[in-house]
């Protein structure tokens, strides 16, 4: 009886083990996506354009996609309802910015803004449910400053000078937020 308890607890480390991982290599993809998004959005975004447009509505799908397979290797470690949380809300933004590109940047920022607000709301759940995995912090901060920077999107549409390039340096400060995820979950792996 207590080899088969000790079988159970090292597979349980074991798959927390490998969602780690799973999770560290996945912020990696996502800081280098952030980062060259981001660097393609500031060069292309000072109006509304085919390729602004096509970026706009990659980023949420790219989110998206991560989201998928964030939930399908985290394991042990995954949250289940905030993760099906996000996939929705990453669907639902990509269709809103297709559909806001036509009434212009205000729309965007608003849609954007939404976006920013309640993803992270949902980053914070997730990263205080998996707190204990380590590397964290940084994603609860981000989680954090994502809402504001959500109201400041809103707050943007309403001005005068309203424009898509904030979005890129939101991207490159949540890219940040991944890569000292990441570096911490390695950190703590060793």
């Amino acid at each position: 009886m207590s080899s088969s308890i000790e079988a159970g607890d090292l597979s349980a480390v074991a798959e927390t083990a490998g969602s780690t991982t799973g999770l560290r290599n996945l912020y990696y993809v996502r800081f280098g996506f952030a980062v060259s998004w981001a660097v393609l959005v500031m060069l292309t975004a000072s109006t509304l354009n085919p390729v602004s447009i096509a970026l706009l509505v990659i980023y949420p799908l790219f989110d998206l996609t991560a989201a998928v397979i964030d939930f399908r290797s985290s394991g042990a470690t995954r949250a289940r309802a905030p993760l099906y949380l996000n996939m929705a809300l990453s669907l639902l933004t990509a269709i809103g910015l297709a559909i806001a590109v036509t009434s212009g940047i205000p729309s965007v920022l608003r849609v954007w803004g939404a976006w920013a607000i309640t993803a992270g709301i949902v980053q914070l759940i997730v990263a205080i449910l998996r707190y204990r995995l380590g590397g964290q912090w940084a994603m609860i901060l981000s989680g954090g400053i994502s809402t504001v920077a959500g109201t400041g999107f809103i707050l943007m549409a309403a001005g005068t000078k309203a424009s898509v390039t904030g979005i890129a340096g939101y991207a490159i400060l949540g890219g940040v937020f991944f890569l000292i995820s990441a570096i911490r979950l390695a950190a703590k792996a060793k």
